[in-house]
Order: structure tokens, then C-alpha cells, then sequence
């Protein structure tokens, strides 16, 4: 048997030539140098051919031909060549001897010794392997621990040189310095590739098995008893103690749920409930991947979401998804769609206090749900995510959104027909129970429910808050609350019945939500989370804009502020007719020049607009902005607005606003701790001070300045309405470094505001008041600090040049306790020249006078004698209140 195969390995000393001939069969021994052998190692059977192996060329048994024996590193377990065992595998000639001796080239003998023999040749015809002329087996190794010298030795033979008695096997591998074998490399990679892949699909299902035997089936009947839940003040002293009323689980028998109500639940919860197995491998996935990310789980189908509300799954971990799958899965085999949906619908939380559907349509609609229609069923499915947060008592437009996305589902999986969706109408409910909801029937109520709300985004859920007797500890001040709802109720005391305010204050340091008023019907619409346009508070963020831009566009570029005027095919006018010929964007920002700030929008580009407005922290989505969203026509939230005035705040360091600090069940495991809320530095410091610069004056021209002279950055915005001279809208924004107010007066219809006396109302007027009222209480035992260094972005501002006589560093002749801008001065703080002993909220001097109203002189808790009887600015500036007009006739917007 021969071997084709070309041995590419040359004798030392070059190459043979392509005419060498085949290598000769072995002669008798000779002598050999000292020191050398020509037999193997005793106790080694020679080599010769295997039994039952047929003599070559005719002639008997005798030793086959051998060749070049193994280099070192071949394994060194493996057999000797002869009686057809196995030898060592070759491995790659040049590497270290044992002994450290380098490895040289074999070399061949000839007969006489005088020159070496080719070990390979393109005229060789055939060979065999070292292994199959050794032992009969093609393809092995021959001997370890030979080597072929050149040398003189008998004719015919090759010298093998036998290595000393005791001499360790060559080794393998990185020990004696050569390269691992890349074959043995490769299965060692392959094993640890199927020892994976084998955990990966064993393991889960060992898992999976192990669950399935050790847990059970849950029954509804198991489902937590309710708890009641405590929100606290960030004192720690109690804002709410939920406690919900008992007997609102109702039972019923899945055959009294229409099937349309039964197809709704399933449309807003779980498309695939009657085709899955209990669980959905790309939600579990899309779960798991959240949790590692940091986030919340969600993916559960119906199944699953029972499993945890009757076990009140709390921990957010992978071991509560583990038992939420094995145990879906099983309830999935052992019972019948039908079992697990009348289950769930027996146990689900739909808000106001209502566990199960039966209690869900008589807490909404008071009646049975055997009664309920595919549209009002549609409305309950839509409650499930967020129950308090879609109550259509608490957010009609947020509700409907949901009642749209479950009806389409149904339509999506055919279980409605077109013509009965595009005929559905959104259904209308009964006013909540106040005693079967536990939230509070005042402004904290509001605070309550955007606190569940937060906790929902933590994974948190409104049926566990009411069934594990959680502490919620949050941010809410309850001085400041308390002040909050004072300066709403003040101010608002003897208005309009239809006026409405909301009030959000923030901590620009900590992100903390200080106070949070919505109204004062806590069951009632939340107007801290309404959307409204902002009108002119919007213009710090065109501002913004205008700064980033390169090259930037700073406070002293000027405009034309003239009104009315058509930029880019639109007409703006200014309020109330006020015009600044040569305006510089300080003085465009205290006035309040909308042509100005329209021209800049238009120059930066209203898509930067919007991005400058996100980039600070307004969450609202401004789609497809033009140029009037530089003067506010896009809708935001008070809570946006406070927020994103806080980064400016804070120096261009947003932190995202929140309550929720803590949350601990009742026996003491941690659900959520907030800690510290981490900053993210959106703009520069240079950028957030140049935005703070314009506004400085904007207060005091407002005539609502801060007490104690503190300093403070604020804006007012009003939108007008579709009647002429009227307004629906009116906001005041502002900060000072330890605290960022957004307030905003409107109506539920968006009808013109008015005052009681019948004239419109503007951003300096009532919510200017209520803003006012509470900075003040708010910061009144707080030291007064000052913003940090200004350095002016682009185009600075150009020091005013007084007229001829007038002291150059009092160009108005401003006093104490007096604000002026272009000769009109504005009385805050202290006591005048000319007497009067009434010092309030407000600030001002009085001129020889006692009685001042709220927006003029000198008013507020500890004044004298202070009520409607004079000194009283209307709320546009020059609106008479039950008094006197005020030093700005034209009530700047």
C-alpha cells in the first residue's frame, strides 16, 4: 500500500533533485557513530510488517523501510510505532529539543554516507506513511524521540539516534515554545461552544421544569386583602392615607361579559391571548433586555398579569418573571381560555376603587356589566394600564386616546366591524365616589394621583399601592404646598367662578417637585397637567436659540420692534400697540416685543426653536413648528415650564422633575429609592446666564418684583383670543437659584379670562399675583443669592448714555427701593421719601397713603389696611380693579 501524498520537508543542505529516486529498503545494520543504535529501544518490538500482512517484492518478514521520526512536542501518551499501534503525531519542525537542544532538519543517509538522501521528490511515484510501512496503519506517526543524522553508517540504513533513559517525553503546545496544535485548538473551542449552546437550551428548560413542579396554580380567591397605603411629605408627616373602601370586588361568571367587553379587554391587553401559550417569548425578551438596561420589565400577557395580581408580584426581578412564565404557561395547559379571562376580569384593578369588571361598570356607569356596550366596554379596557390617569374625570382627551386604540384593535383582529367603530361614541360616566376612592377632595388629591402616576413608570402599580400598605415618601413641601394653595385661593377669592390656575414649583438643584397645585377639587381635573399655549414665556427658548447659533446672536443685536409688521408673509403685532424702534433683545425680552422675537425665530429656523425648548426640558412634542412658535403657539404643560426654566436656573444643568423618593411596603422591603437625581449639563453655563440676564427686569417692569431686592429672572406670556382685546391664556414663570414657578389662569371651555370687573387678563395680572404671593412666602426665611458671573455671548449690551446733567451711574434718578427702566420708576421694597407705614408681600412704598390693592404701591399680609380700594393696577397694566390705574398705562404682555 502506498501514500500519493508529497512530504514537503527537505534535507538540510538543499533540495533533492525531481530525478531523486526512491529511497531503498533497509539493509543489514552496520556500524554506527558512537553514541547511536540502529534497533529500537529495548523492549520494543522492531518494526516489521503486521501479521497477516503479505511479504513485499517476494520476500518474507523483515523490517519495513522507515523515515524521518517525529519531532518533539509530538503527545506524548501515544504509542510507539510497530505492531500497528498508533505513534505520536508530528508536529512543525524548528522547535525546541528536549534538553534544549534545537531541533534540526532531519536529515537522510545514502547508502555510503557521503550525501543526504531526498526525503521527497516529484519523481517518487509512490510512498507510504512513516505509520503504514512502520505498523501497517496509514496515516500514524512514526516513533517519538527519533531523529536521522548525517553520518556514516551501514550501507542501506538510516541512523536513529534514541534518546537517554529517563529523558521526559517531549512536551505539546506553549511549554516547549511551539504553537498549539490549531486542530486541537479547534475542538477545544468547539466543546466549550456545545457546553453552551447546551446550558443555553437545557438550562431553561430544566428551569422551566423545576417551576412546574414546585409551583402552583393560583386561585383568585388568593388575592391580597387591601392595605392602606401612606404618602407621605418629604417631613415624612402624612400628605394621604389611601384606604379603600371594602366590598369593591365583585365576582361574576364569564357568561354575564358580553363577548364585545371580553374582545375589548383582550384588544387593549393582549392581542394574542386566545393563540399563546401564557406567555410571549419576544415581550419576555423585550422585558429582560429593559431590566438589564436598568428599566422596568412590562411584555406580560393576560395570563401573566393575573399570576401577579393574585400573588402580588412585586420585585421587579428576573426570579418574578421566572414565576410569572412557568406559572402562566401552566395555568395555559390545565385551564381554559375562558377560566383565565373570567379569572382576570374577577381581579383587575380599573380604578375608583373597583377590583373586577362587575365593580368597574358600576363605579363608571352604574350599571350591571351584563348591560355595558362594545363602546363603553371599550372605554374600561382602556382603563387597565393606568386607572387613575385615564379616568375621563381626571383626563377626558387621555382617555379617549385609549378608547381609540382599543376599538381599532378590535377592529385590527375582527372582532368589530368598521361600520360599528366609525358609528361608536365615546360614552359618558358617572362623577367618581369620592368616599370609595381614597384619594383626598383637595388639592392634594392632585398630588396623589400624579404621584401614582410617577409610580407607574417605575413599575409600580396602582393595585399594589393599595394592596401592600406601601410608604410613598416624595418632595412635596408641605409649608410650601400650603402656600401654594394659599396664593391660588387669595388671589382667586372674589374673581370669576370659571377662572382656573395651576401652580408647579421645582427645585433646579435637586430636580424635587416643592409644591404642585392642580385646583382644589383633588378628584377633579388635574389643571397642573392641562396643555396650554404659553404665549410670550416662550421666548427664552427663541432666545436660546439665537445664542447657539453661529455666530451667535447675543443680547445686544438689535431689531426692529415696530409693530404691526409682516415677517415672512405674516402679520405680528405687538401688545396693546407698544413699539421699540431700535430694540436690542434685553430690552425686546422686558417689553415683550413680539415682532422682534418673531424676526429671530425666523432667522434661527422654528425647528431650532424647538430643539433649544427640548434641550432644557420641555417634554411636550412641538410638531411642525413655523414662526409662531416663537411667540408661544405651541402647547406645553405648567410642569414643563418650570422645569425647563430651572435648568436656566441652574446654570444649564437639567434634572428631570419628580415626587417619588422611597417607596417601602409594609414590611419594610424597598420597592424604589430615588436617591440623589443625577444632572445632565444640556447647555453652558455662559448660555443659561445670558438667558438669565434678559430676564432680570422683566419682574420689576411687571410691577411684581421679589421682596428683600432678591434678584429673579421671570417672564409673562398671554395668548389672545379669537375675540378681539380678549385673552385665554395667562402665565408667569420664574426663578430665582434655590426655586422655579410656573403659574398659569385660564378656563375649562377657552373662553376670554376677566377679571371681576370685566377687563382682560394678562400674565402680570392674577397669575402674576398668585406667582408673586407664593415666591415670597416660599423664600421668605431663604437667604437671597445671586445668580452666577455674566459674560455676554456675541453682541453685548451698550450701556445706556444719559442726557446732559444727569448723573451717569443714576441715569433715572432711581432711589431706594425703586426700579426703573427709561425714566419710569416702580416702587418695591422699603419705605419712600414720602412716607406711608405699609410694607406687604409686594414690596413699594406707599405715598402718604394706607389702603393699597394687590398690584399697586406697597400691599400684601402685613400691610395696614390692604384691600380693593386703591392703588390697584388692572391686571394689563392699566385696568382699573376697584381703584386706581397704575404707572404703566399700556399693560405690557
Amino acid at each position: 500500500m502506498t501514500d500519493d501524498r508529497r512530504d514537503d520537508r527537505r534535507p538540510v543542505g538543499g533540495s533533492a533533485p525531481p530525478s531523486a529516486a526512491p529511497r531503498p529498503p533497509a539493509g543489514p545494520r552496520g556500524n554506527l557513530p558512537p553514541g547511536w543504535s540502529a534497533a529500537p529501544p529495548a523492549g520494543r518490538p522492531g518494526p516489521g510488517a503486521p501479521n497477516g500482512r503479505p511479504p513485499q517484492n517476494g520476500q518474507g518478514p523483515g523490517p519495513a523501510p522507515t523515515r524521518v521520526g517525529p519531532t518533539p512536542g509530538a503527545d506524548p501518551g501515544r504509542p510507539a510505532v510497530g505492531n500497528g499501534q498508533p505513534g505520536p503525531r508530528p508536529t512543525r519542525v524548528g522547535g525546541p529539543f528536549p534538553g534544549g537542544e534545537q531541533r534540526r532538519e532531519p536529515q537522510l543517509l545514502t547508502h555510503d554516507g557521503s550525501r543526504p538522501l531526498a526525503t521527497a521528490s516529484a519523481a517518487a511515484p509512490t510512498r507510504a506513511s512513516a505509520g503504514a510501512r512502520a505498523g501497517g496503519r496509514p496515516g500514524t506517526a512514526p516513533t517519538a524521540a527519533t531523529d536521522v543524522v548525517q553520518g556514516t553508517a551501514a550501507p542501506g540504513r538510516i541512523g536513529v539516534r534514541t534518546p537517554p533513559p529517563g529523558t521526559p517525553p517531549p512536551g505539546r503546545g506553549d511549554d516547549d515554545g511551539s504553537e498549539p496544535d490549531p486542530k486541537r485548538r479547534g475542538r477545544r473551542i468547539r466543546r466549550v461552544i456545545y457546553v453552551l449552546v447546551a446550558l443555553l437550551v437545557l438550562g431553561p428548560i430544566l428551569a422551566f421544569a423545576i417551576g412546574w413542579i414546585f409551583f402552583r396554580i393560583p386561585s383568585p380567591d388568593d388575592a391580597t386583602n387591601n392595605q392602606v397605603a401612606t404618602i407621605a411629605y418629604s417631613d415624612g408627616s402624612t400628605l394621604a392615607s389611601l384606604a379603600q373602601a371594602e366590598g369593591n370586588r365583585i365576582k361574576v361568571p364569564l357568561s354575564q361579559v358580553p363577548l364585545p367587553v371580553q374582545h375589548a379587554v383582550a384588544s387593549a391587553e393582549d392581542r394574542s391571548f386566545y393563540t399563546n401559550y401564557g406567555f410571549d417569548p419576544i415581550g419576555i425578551a423585550r422585558a429582560a433586555w429593559n431590566q438589564a438596561q436598568g428599566g422596568v420589565g412590562g411584555g406580560s400577557t393576560i395570563t401573566q398579569q393575573y399570576v401577579k395580581n393574585v400573588l402580588v408580584g412585586d420585585e421587579h426581578s428576573y426570579w418574578r418573571k421566572y414565576r410569572e412564565v412557568v406559572i402562566a404557561a401552566k395555568i395555559n395547559q390545565e385551564e381554559s381560555k375562558d377560566q383565565i379571562l373570567e379569572n382576570y376580569l374577577n381581579t383587575i384593578y380599573f380604578g375608583r376603587g373597583a377590583y373586577g369588571i362587575q365593580a368597574a361598570a358600576q363605579a363608571y356607569f352604574g350599571r350591571d356589566v351584563a348591560t355595558l356596550s362594545p363602546s363603553e366596554g371599550a372605554m374600561l379596557a382602556g382603563l387597565i394600564q393606568a386607572p387613575s390617569k385615564w379616568d375621563p374625570a381626571v383626563d377626558r382627551g387621555g382617555s379617549q386616546q385609549r378608547w381609540s386604540y382599543v376599538l381599532d384593535g378590535m377592529v385590527e383582529q375582527n372582532w368589530l366591524s368598521r361600520a360599528d367603530r366609525q358609528a361608536a361614541v365615546f360614552p359618558t360616566t358617572i362623577p367618581p365616589a369620592k368616599a370609595r376612592t381614597g384619594i383626598p377632595g383637595n388639592d392634594r388629591g392632585h398630588i396623589v394621583t400624579a404621584v401614582k402616576d410617577e409610580l407607574a413608570s417605575y413599575g409600580i402599580t396602582e393595585q399594589q399601592v393599595n394592596q401592600e400598605g406601601l410608604k410613598v415618601e416624595t418632595t412635596i413641601d408641605p409649608k410650601l404646598q400650603q402656600q401654594a394653595a394659599d396664593a391660588a385661593d387669595k388671589t382667586l377669592d372674589g374673581q370669576p367662578a370659571n377662572l382656573r390656575t395651576a401652580l408647579v414649583s421645582v427645585d433646579p438643584q435637586s430636580g424635587s417637585i416643592r409644591a404642585y397645585y392642580g385646583g382644589d377639587d383633588g378628584q377633579g381635573f388635574d389643571y397642573a397637567q392641562t396643555s396650554r399655549q404659553p404665549g410670550s414665556s416662550f421666548k427664552p427658548f427663541v432666545l436660546l436659540a439665537g445664542l447657539e447659533k453661529n455666530p451667535p446672536i447675543g443680547l445686544g443685536s438689535t431689531f426692529d420692534g415696530t409693530t404691526p409688521q409682516t415677517i415672512a408673509g405674516t402679520k405680528v403685532e405687538n401688545s396693546d400697540g407698544e413699539s421699540c424702534p431700535n430694540c436690542d433683545l434685553k430690552t425686546a425680552m422686558t417689553l415683550s416685543i413680539n415682532t422682534v422675537f418673531y424676526q429671530l425665530g425666523v432667522q434661527v429656523g422654528p425647528e431650532k426653536v424647538a430643539d433649544a425648548a427640548h434641550q432644557v426640558g420641555v417634554t411636550a412634542p412641538l410638531p411642525n413648528p413655523s414662526g409662531g412658535i416663537s411667540i408661544g403657539d405651541k402647547e406645553v404643560k405648567p410642569g414643563d415650564m418650570a422645569s425647563a426654566y430651572a435648568t436656566f436656573a441652574a446654570d444649564g444643568v437639567y434634572r428631570k422633575p419628580h415626587m417619588v423618593t422611597r417607596v417601602t411596603t409594609a414590611d419594610g422591603r424597598v420597592l424604589f429609592d430615588g436617591g440623589a437625581t443625577p444632572g445632565e449639563q444640556r447647555i453652558s453655563q455662559q448660555l443659561a446666564r445670558n438667558v438669565t440676564e434678559s430676564m432680570l427686569d422683566v419682574a420689576s417692569h411687571s410691577q411684581i418684583p421679589l421682596s428683600a431686592g432678591r434678584p429673579v429672572a421671570s417672564k409673562t406670556g398671554t395668548v389672545q383670543s379669537s375675540v378681539k382685546g380678549q385673552n385665554n391664556d395667562a402665565w408667569t414663570i420664574g426663578y430665582t437659584p434655590q426655586l422655579s414657578t410656573a403659574v398659569w389662569v385660564g378656563t375649562d371651555d377657552n373662553s376670554p379670562i376677566k377679571t371681576s370687573g370685566g377687563a382682560p387678563i394678562y400674565g402680570r395680572g392674577v397669575p402674576g399675583q398668585i406667582w408673586q404671593k407664593y415666591m415670597n412666602s416660599a423664600l421668605r426665611t431663604e437667604p437671597v443669592e445671586q445668580f452666577s458671573d455674566f459674560k455676554a455671548i456675541g453682541t453685548p449690551i451698550a450701556p445706556p448714555k444719559p442726557p446732559d446733567g444727569q448723573d451717569p451711574n443714576n441715569p433715572d434718578g432711581q432711589k431706594d427701593g425703586q426700579y426703573c427702566v427709561d425714566g419710569v420708576c416702580v416702587n418695591y421694597g422699603g419705605n419712600g421719601d414720602n412716607g406711608g407705614n405699609n410694607n406687604g408681600d409686594n414690596g413699594g412704598n406707599n405715598n402718604r397713603g394706607n389702603n393699597n390693592g394687590d398690584n399697586g404701591g406697597n400691599n400684601g399680609d402685613n400691610g395696614g389696611n390692604n384691600g380693593d380700594n386703591g392703588g390697584n393696577n388692572g391686571d394689563g397694566g392699566n385696568q382699573p380693579n376697584n381703584g386706581g390705574g397704575g404707572l404703566f398705562p399700556n399693560g405690557f404682555n
